[in-house]
């Protein structure tokens, strides 16, 4: 910590222990209830949010909080040592089994001491921990659209789960919104691609997008996401001056078969930014490529490139035969490379909802023993006989002999 802080005494954290809770997005700490603890509770240091990691083992009992700080110069997360002299209570003061807090993923509010490792998380030891009678959810992602009324939309990952989600926050009128650098801004100042980590609910309605009430948001104005459409995916072929890409749409839109238009405007760059030339765009690539908005209706279609990130790892061709074998089954299909009678080149492509296929003109997405097929797949593969391994592209050629078309 940059400030130092006074140790509070033995009693003082019993006074702070045995305090009601308030709104977790208004009040850092537990209200005072004399002008000793106003003054002590001023210094002690703490976060809100859920124990994310629990180690007992030889070395002793730690907890990880994930949260927020409850004042601008504490941590977010941090990593607290459990020790005899730890205080685990409820807000009337009544002690609460650790284990309890951990299975019934509650929230708490954890004041530590002001002596703390500079490490990320950082470490330090638990004074009290006051478990708190509310529930609070968090997310950490990207302002897609910001609405008229206010309202952001984000989409990012769940703080606590993990997991891919996406939400309607509706902004309290109190709620506390701070820049990176924890300083006080407006929502109006929060625009389309900062990145933000919110806290929201306990109550949440159960519409597609989610919604929920935040009113504590901590927003990064400094970079702002690109927002444009694209496609994440592989150079399939190249000439002078475009290049075919096939892979997924972008969060923020796109198609997932479109011929890209390179020129002296196109930004090339590696994933670390440096600067490349045109030269660096081969078949089999893995890129994000970004575009405008207008595209001719073609197929596939044609635009112009904005800006294509080139990846370090190259996708695998192979061209065959799906055929039907007792190897292959639900999400997978067995490809008899080269369409001959040589079994030790074959491989079983996996198929998830990630591989792009592109069918004959008029047919059905479903891979059908006796389709000839242009294959894409990941460069890792099982050492198996035959080999097992992902399949990003599989376009279906006009040279094939369906065992549906017989």
């Amino acid at each position: 910590m940059n400030k130092p802080f006074k140790v509070l005494a033995t009693a003082t954290i019993l006074a702070m222990a045995a305090l009601p809770t308030a709104a977790f997005a208004q009040q850092g700490v537990a209200t005072p209830v004399n002008e000793t603890a106003i003054t002590q509770a001023k210094v002690v240091p703490g976060t809100m949010g859920k124990i994310t990691d629990f180690v007992n083992d030889k070395t002793g009992k730690f907890i990880t909080v994930t949260g927020r700080g409850l004042a601008a110069t504490d941590q977010s997360e941090i990593i607290l040592s459990i020790t005899k002299d730890t205080k685990i209570v409820d807000a009337k003061g009544q002690t609460v089994a650790l284990k309890s807090i951990i299975d019934d993923k509650k929230v708490i509010k954890a004041f530590y001491g002001p002596n703390i490792t500079k490490s990320l998380p950082a470490r330090g030891t638990a004074l009290t921990l006051v478990v708190q009678d509310h529930d609070f959810s968090a997310i950490q992602g990207t302002v897609s659209e910001v609405t008229e009324d206010g309202s952001i939309l984000v989409k990012g990952t769940d703080l606590y789960g993990g997991y891919n989600d996406e939400i309607i926050l509706h902004l309290d009128p109190k709620a506390t919104i701070l820049d990176q650098n924890h300083k006080a801004i407006e929502a109006g100042d929060i625009k389309a691609g900062m990145s933000v980590e919110a806290f929201y609910g306990p109550a949440v309605a159960m519409s597609l997008p989610a919604q929920s009430t935040t009113n504590y948001l901590v927003v990064n104005t400094d970079e702002i996401a690109d927002l444009t459409p694209g496609t994440s995916g592989i150079i399939t072929s190249k000439n002078e001056k475009s290049i075919t890409v096939i892979g997924n749409p972008m969060e923020h839109g796109g198609t997932n078969y479109v011929m890209l238009h390179v020129d002296k405007d196109t930004v090339i760059v590696d994933e670390n930014g440096a600067v490349l030339t045109a030269d660096a765009l081969k078949e089999n690539s893995y890129i994000d490529a970004f575009y405008g908005n207008v595209m001719a209706m073609s197929y596939p279609g044609q635009t112009h490139a904005d800006k294509i990130i080139v990846k370090a790892a190259q996708a695998v061709k192979a061209e065959g035969t799906i055929t039907n074998s007792e190897r292959a089954g639900e999400g997978r299909v067995y490809l008899n490379v080269g369409s001959d009678d040589k079994t030790e080149n074959d491989i079983i492509l996996n198929i998830s909802d990630k591989t792009v296929i592109l069918p004959l003109a008029g047919d059905d997405m479903e891979l059908k023993d006796g389709m000839k097929v242009v294959v894409y797949h990941s460069p890792i593969m099982t050492k198996s006989l035959p080999g097992i391994t992902n399949a990003e592209v599989v376009i279906v050629t006009p040279d094939n002999n369906t065992v549906a078309a017989q």
